[in-house]
Order: structure tokens, then sequence, then C-alpha cells
């Protein structure tokens, strides 16, 4: 099939859900003929067509969000088996869904006045009617069109926001590949100059804040001094959170490692990760590290959507309150201190991210390709 990909970021470095639409094609590329219609990309899948979209600046994102669906429209209109976005679009038969509806933060659980005075706000913003219009239109039913969540929880987050959409949305989880390679804990430790010997937690994400940063600083100030972590993600909020780090007395033990198209020695240098998320639809980055065999501690299912499928004390430790300090030192302390539990989390993890694939991945978008292929030629 000759299939366009429309993802406004294209490389592993923008996050969970340009991680998610690289290794789908990663996977697909092998079989269809992929173009990907991107305005930023490191070009990380060889034997595909990559098409550059104009950027006249990224702020006003909502701008820039309106001219990327336009142009992509225009490119894609014609010449397409299936044209599949992971972004805010009007247009594409396959709609990845990755991140909380714009329409169930705004309005969900607000009824009579609060919900007049929110659509006053919505109106009298360009910004807001911009958002909620191409979601609208991404949602809206069609015999061609089907609407996929990354997860259960998000899944459920749409059907509540769009109750038309429910007979086209499907799930398909992020999935992931073990580590190849034979590198050694303390070479990857060498190769990104953190401690050889001290206990090294780790916290990967793009939006410190959102995930769980704040939290996890405080409760690192509780934990023993020769606790390290290191921290990956987009450099951004590093200055802001180094400051942070200096006030709790942290600053020696906090390594900020920036962005990282592999992660591979990230995971191979951690003893653990810490995922003490506020709001995350999936949370790859903790699959990632089950694959490696870490121990994790992770926000529970009210807050983060892979914790529906696991169990507290089997296959990570659940989180209650991500933003309660003590209690997240208390589960950190416990995963530090007691080998066995260590162990025994992590081999579990293992054997969890064993059952998620990407080519399994894959073959469901397959199927959905064929069915809305099929619909267009009938």
């Amino acid at each position: 099939m000759r299939i366009a990909v429309i993802s406004r970021v294209f490389a592993k470095s923008g996050g969970g859900a340009e991680s998610y639409s690289v290794a789908l094609v990663q996977q697909l590329a092998a079989r269809h003929e992929i173009h990907v219609f991107a305005q930023e990309s490191d070009q990380p899948v060889p034997g595909v067509t990559y098409h550059r979209i104009f950027c006249l600046g990224r702020k006003p994102r909502w701008i820039n969000q309106l001219l990327f669906a336009m142009a992509t429209w225009w490119r894609t209109r014609t010449g397409f088996d299936v044209v599949h976005s992971h972004e805010n679009t009007w247009h594409g038969q396959i709609q990845t869904i990755h991140v909380r509806p714009t329409r169930y933060n705004l309005f969900q659980g607000r009824a009579g006045l609060r919900l007049v005075l929110r659509w006053i706000k919505v109106l009298l913003s360009p910004r807001l009617i911009t958002y909620v219009w191409l979601e609208g239109a991404r949602f809206r039913p069609e015999p061609t069109r089907r609407v996929v969540a990354t997860s259960d929880t998000l899944k459920d987050e749409c059907e509540a926001a769009y109750p038309a959409s429910r007979p086209c949305m499907s799930v398909v989880t992020p999935g992931t590949q073990l580590p190849q390679g034979a590198l050694t804990k303390a070479e990857a430790r060498r190769q990104l100059d953190l401690p050889l010997e001290a206990p090294l937690l780790l916290f990967v994400a793009n939006d410190y804040a959102r995930k769980g940063l704040d939290t996890l600083l405080q409760a690192l100030a509780k934990l023993p001094a020769d606790v390290h972590l290191a921290v990956a993600g987009h450099p951004a909020s590093i200055p802001r959170y180094r400051q942070l780090a200096e006030r709790l007395g942290l600053l020696g033990q906090v390594h900020f490692l920036g962005s990282r198209n592999d992660l591979n020695p990230v995971y191979r240098a951690a003893d653990g990760l810490v995922h003490p998320t506020l709001e995350d639809s999936f949370a790859m980055v903790v699959l990632e590290a089950m694959a490696h065999g870490l121990p994790v501690v992770v926000s529970g299912p009210a807050h983060c959507g892979i914790s529906r499928q696991l169990q507290d004390g089997v296959q990570a430790l659940l989180l209650g309150n991500p933003r309660d300090a003590t209690g997240l030192a208390d589960r950190i302390n416990s995963v530090l201190t007691n080998t066995l539990l260590a162990q025994q989390l992590g081999q579990q993890a293992r054997v969890f991210a064993l059952a998620h694939s990407w080519e399994s991945a894959a073959l469901q978008y397959e199927r959905l390709y064929q069915q809305v292929a099929s619909s267009v030629s009938s």
C-alpha cells in the first residue's frame, strides 16, 4: 500500500507520540511504501520518502497547527491508499490520538452556568476555537475513518468527549523492543559520565513538570545522600530544575542528560525508573524501562494509562498520589534496599514487555488500513 503518515515532528527525541509514530513506520516500511509529511525530522527510518512541510514559526502554536493541517491536506489529498495522521487534522482515514482531547479538558464534568461560561471562554479565544474545531473534525464519524487511542484510559476519555465516535474507536497500545547489544551498566555509566557505584534512579520525559519531576526531587531529598538521579529529556526546563535541585541540596546528585535519540545506554545505566506522572495516556518510557528489566515506580491508573495493565507489587510499584513526596520516597527506598523485590519486579516487568511488540501494533494497523481501503474502493 501507498501510505501517507502525518507527524509534525518525526523523530524519537520529540517525545512519546513521536516515538510511537517512528517505531510504527519502522515496522511498516518493510512491507509498504511510506511517505512521511513533517516539519521537523532527522529522517530516522531508511527507505521512507520524506516531505518537508513549511513552518512560518513554532509560535503561535495554534496558527502553526492550522497551517500544518492545511498544507498536509493539500499534499495528501490524492495518490495514497491510506492517510494516517498523528496530528490534530481534519483529514486522514486513520487518526491516532496520543493525548487527552481538548474538549475533555475543557468541558468534562461541567454543567449549567459553568458549562456556559466555559463555552464563552472558548468563543472569545481564537486559539481555543481552532483547537476545538480541528479536534471535532478529527473525531467526526465517517464510513472510511478509524480513530485509534493509544490506551484504554485514553479511549474512555475520547468516547466521553465525542460519544458519536464510539463505533469507529479502537485501541493500539505502544510496543517495545527488547534491548540489543552487550553494553554493561558500568560501560553505560562511563559513556554518560555518571557515577559508577552509586544507586542511580532514572527519570525520562520532555515535560518535566507534568511528568512529576518536582515531586521526584522532593522525594530524592528524603533519601540517602548517595542516591543519584539521571534526568533525560528536552533541555528547555533544565535551568529551572537545576535551581530547584540546588535549593534542595541535591545539585551533586542530579545529572541532566538532555534529549537523546538512543535511550538504551540510559536505561542500561539505571537501577530503576521513577515516573510520578500527573497525566499520561500510556507512558512509553515505562514500557521501555520494563523491557530492560528495570524495577519501576509509576503513578497509578488514575494518572497513567499503562498502570491499568499493571499489578502493584508484581510488575511495578504504583503510586496512589504522585504529588506525595514522602510516599514516593518510601516506594523508591523499598526498591533500593530490598534486592529480592527489585529482582522480582525487574523479571516480571520484562515478561510484561515481551507481550507488547511493535510488530503486533503494526499488524493491528494494517488491518485498519485494509478496512478503510476496502471502504473507499467499494
